[in-house]
């Protein structure tokens, strides 16, 4: 189980999968926390590169480190939760393998959350390339008035949805500090069947059963951004499984009118694209049948697939016009 039996206040949750180039800086900016009672736990999610012997290496130098591994590829929900299953711990916070950490921000977020009893304390994110790392000007909430205030269920299923936080500035990119007691009363793990969008699952569970979430400014989790990166790259049955969790989420009791209506909005985001790469696998195949089915939804999905399409049409034709492939 784990190496100390005293509960420490933080256990850090690292999903890994071929990171073998950016694992070891993740665990040392977790090992270089001041002020606060850590353990690490790494869980490499059947890589094909040298992740695990890395984890197990990291393991054998530092006591604070737990290197587990998965017998097969199950998505980072399924990793983390194995993490959580073998830490113990008052909070645990998720920290992705190509990520990091600055100094002082676990000990800032574990006085937020011991001060006023939160149950969820998040901090804006730095984002940043693998060849500006020590950039700063770049985060994900940034001057939109969402800074320093309590999130309700409303506020952050909003926050999820594309049209109104920008390009990849959803809320659920946000890695909180979470208590691990409201967790376990309410037997909340990482959606295992969600490989896009876990974080967001699972935030909004919890906000549905009661949880009190609070938003801070940044106060030192840096997110790498790759075009490689899992969190940008999904497929149709990705989306899917993001839309059954949204139905999900609908039948929770706690709900209001206003709470169910914001959780439409965001199915009805994720059903458009959803359809569009389901409209372009089809057409791929050149399965015309599979490719009209993909208009048998809302009128406002359809309504989408047939702008996207007139898009292309557009692109495609100009391209042509210019002597482009």
């Amino acid at each position: 189980m784990v190496k100390d039996a005293a509960i420490v206040d933080v256990a850090v949750l690292i999903a890994a999968w071929n990171a073998e180039a950016t694992l070891e800086r993740a665990v040392l900016s977790v090992l270089e926390q001041q002020d606060v009672s850590f353990q690490v736990a790494i869980c490499d999610d059947a890589s094909t590169d040298r992740t695990y012997r890395i984890a197990v290496d990291l393991a054998e130098r530092y006591p604070e480190v737990i290197a587990l591994q998965s017998p097969q590829n199950a998505g980072p929900a399924c990793a983390r939760n194995r993490c959580f299953d073998e830490t113990e711990s008052r909070y645990v916070a998720a920290l992705d393998s190509d990520d990091f950490f600055e100094p002082g921000r676990l000990s800032a977020l574990v006085r937020e959350a011991d001060g006023a009893g939160w149950d969820l304390v998040a901090d804006d994110l730095y984002r940043v390339t693998e060849t500006r790392l020590t950039d700063r000007s770049n985060r994900l909430i940034g001057d939109r008035p969402k800074g320093d205030q309590t999130l309700d269920f409303e506020d952050f299923v909003a926050g999820n949805i594309s049209a109104l936080s920008g390009q990849r500035g959803e809320l659920g990119f946000l890695k909180p500090l979470m208590r691990r007691s409201f967790l376990e009363a309410e037997g909340l793990r990482y959606p295992e069947d969600v490989r896009l969008g876990e974080d967001y699952a699972l935030y909004a569970l919890a906000l549905a059963r009661g949880a009190s979430f609070r938003l801070m400014g940044a106060a030192g989790y840096v997110a790498v951004m790759r075009e490689t990166s899992l969190s940008g790259a999904h497929d149709a049955k990705d989306l899917a499984a993001l839309a059954a969790a949204d139905a999900m989420i609908a039948k929770e009791p706690s709900l209001t009118s206003d709470d169910q209506r914001v959780l439409r909005l965001h199915l009805l985001d994720t059903l458009k694209r959803w359809h569009w790469l389901r409209l372009i696998d089809a057409v791929k195949e050149r399965n015309w049948s599979a490719a009209l089915g993909t208009f048998y939804a809302p009128p406002q999905v359809g309504l989408s697939l047939l702008s996207k399409l007139s898009e292309q049409v557009v692109i495609r034709t100009q391209k042509r016009l210019r002597g482009i492939p």
